[in-house]
């Protein structure tokens, strides 16, 4: 499978968490998928980059065993120096001699490739082999499968598979680094599973919708605001306050949305109150 080049090292595979909350466990949607995970199978993995990154991108999505198969380059102080807070992971990692040995135990594995074959094989899109996945799991593991970053698989390798895997792009650059590859499938396994329904984590201050008593006070703050700065001088003052209903109805603000924008109206005015017109 050709994925491309390899992981660009320009940020030395180092990673910034975008959510104060993201190494807090109790902070997380409390949702693990109950039907087990597909194993991920890395062939001569070249780049430890990509190998670390695949980790993080098995953690992100539920998936709890990697084997590797020939590696040329395995050190677990890398990888969690790459892939924060995944230590874990990475001591059950296994390694192995060959893709027959990675997979002996499995019922299905879906092997990643963007290679055109003339064999009539089984090729699947991502969510397709997801299902298949899910559904073949509940007979015994199953699996991922992805090859070199610069070659991809043999024709034996892939042979080896039950089916095979393309994700579609643009046909003038096919190519998908490694990692970028395991993403996807790893978020389509991920859905299937029933990751999807995490919920949403809700506003940390949540307030009521706003009553018919709070918009019409916003309502006829703001039209002194308007009438402040001649805003109706050219416009007829029932049809803008209509509009401005309608967008302020669509909005659908709750209490405290509401009391700040009113508050911004009651401002306007209280600024042209200290700073008349025509003063300096």
């Amino acid at each position: 499978m050709n994925l491309g080049g390899q992981a660009d090292r320009r940020s030395g595979g180092q990673e910034q968490e975008t959510e104060a909350t993201s190494n807090d466990p109790s902070a997380r949607p409390p949702v693990r998928p109950s039907d087990c995970p597909p194993i991920l199978v890395l062939v001569n993995p070249q780049d430890i980059v990509n190998i670390a990154s695949s980790v993080r991108i098995a953690k992100n999505f539920g998936i709890e065993r990697m084997r590797l198969v020939k590696p040329e380059v395995f050190d677990p102080y890398r990888i969690e120096g790459i892939a924060h807070n995944t230590a874990d992971f990475v001591a059950k990692i296994e390694i192995l001699d060959t893709l027959e040995e990675a997979i002996a135990d499995c019922m299905f594995t879906a092997v990643l490739t963007a290679r055109e074959r003339a064999a009539k094989r089984r090729v699947l899109r991502p969510r397709e082999a997801a299902a298949a996945m899910l559904q073949e799991g509940a007979a015994g593991p199953v699996a991922v499968v992805a090859g070199r970053e610069d070659k991809g698989l043999t024709n034996a390798e892939l042979d080896l598979c039950s089916a095979l895997v393309t994700i579609p792009t643009d046909p003038g650059h096919r190519s998908l680094n490694l990692a970028q590859a395991v993403a996807i499938m790893a978020y389509e396994t991920w859905n299937a599973r029933g990751g999807e329904s995490a919920p949403i984590k809700p506003p940390r201050n949540q307030a009521e919708p706003a009553t018919s008593a709070q918009l019409e006070e916003l309502f006829t703050d703001w039209t002194g605001a308007l009438w402040a700065v001649d805003f109706f001088k050219t416009r007829r003052p029932e049809s803008v306050m209509r509009s401005f209903r309608e967008i302020v109805f669509r909005a659908g603000l709750d209490g405290r949305e509401s009391s700040l924008l009113r508050a911004m109206g009651i401002e306007v005015i209280r600024y042209l109150d200290r700073n008349p017109r025509g003063e300096s």
